[in-house]
C-alpha cells in the first residue's frame, strides 16, 4: 500500500499537494502541523507518539517536515514527493497566504492563529522570515534518500502543472507524466 510524503520549503504548497494526493488516490492524510501544534504554538506532548502510530498504518499521505519526525516517517514511505519550486514562486505563495490567514483571523491548529503582520520586522521565527531563511533546505534530498532510503521512490515536481500532471498520471486521469 502507498505510503507518500510530500517534501518542500515552507509555503511551497505541500499540505495542499498532499490532500489533493490523498483524495485523488483514496487514501488517508495526516497532516503533520496539526499533530505537532498545541496551544499557544506549543509543541503537543504527544508528537512523536502520534506520528509513530499513524506510519505504521497501511497507507497515507503527509507532508515531510519536523526533523523528529522525518527519519519515522521515511523509514515506512513507499515514495516522496518533492514541490521544488523557485524561491520567487513560493516566497509569494507563503506571504499572500500570511497576509490572508491573518486578515480573515483564520483558526489553523489548536487554536493557533497568525500573529500580526508586523512582526515580520521583530520575530526571526515567522512564517515568511522562515521560508525565506530555510528556501534552499531541500537541496540535498536525492543523495539523502539514495544514502538512507533507497526504497522510496522520488518524484521531484518543480511547478504546480508538473504536480497536476504527475497526479493525473498516477491517479489515471491522464496518460503523460511530467518531465
Amino acid at each position: 500500500m502507498p505510503r507518500i510524503l510530500v517534501a518542500g520549503v515552507s509555503g511551497c504548497g505541500k499540505s495542499t499537494l498532499a490532500r489533493r494526493i490523498a483524495s485523488r488516490q483514496g487514501l488517508p492524510y495526516v497532516e503533520l502541523d496539526a499533530l505537532f501544534h498545541g496551544p499557544d504554538w506549543t509543541k503537543r506532548p504527544s508528537f512523536e507518539a502520534d506520528v509513530a502510530s499513524f506510519s505504521a498504518t497501511e497507507d497515507w499521505v503527509t507532508e515531510w517536515q519536523y526533523d523528529t519526525a522525518r527519519p519515522v516517517l521515511l523509514a515506512r514511505a513507499t515514495t516522496l514527493v518533492w514541490l521544488d519550486l523557485p524561491t520567487a514562486r513560493t516566497m509569494w505563495q507563503v506571504t499572500r497566504r500570511t497576509v490572508e490567514r491573518r486578515l480573515r483571523r483564520t483558526e489553523l491548529w489548536n487554536g493557533n492563529r497568525e500573529g500580526p503582520l508586523r512582526t515580520i520586522l521583530t520575530d526571526d521565527e515567522h512564517i515568511i522570515r522562515w521560508a525565506w531563511r530555510t528556501r534552499h533546505k531541500y537541496r540535498d534530498v536525492p543523495a539523502q534518500l539514495a544514502a538512507t532510503a533507497p526504497h522510496v521512490e522520488l518524484v521531484h515536481l518543480r511547478s504546480h502543472a508538473a504536480a497536476q500532471a504527475w497526479l493525473d498520471h498516477a491517479t489515471g486521469s491522464q496518460a503523460r507524466r511530467p518531465e
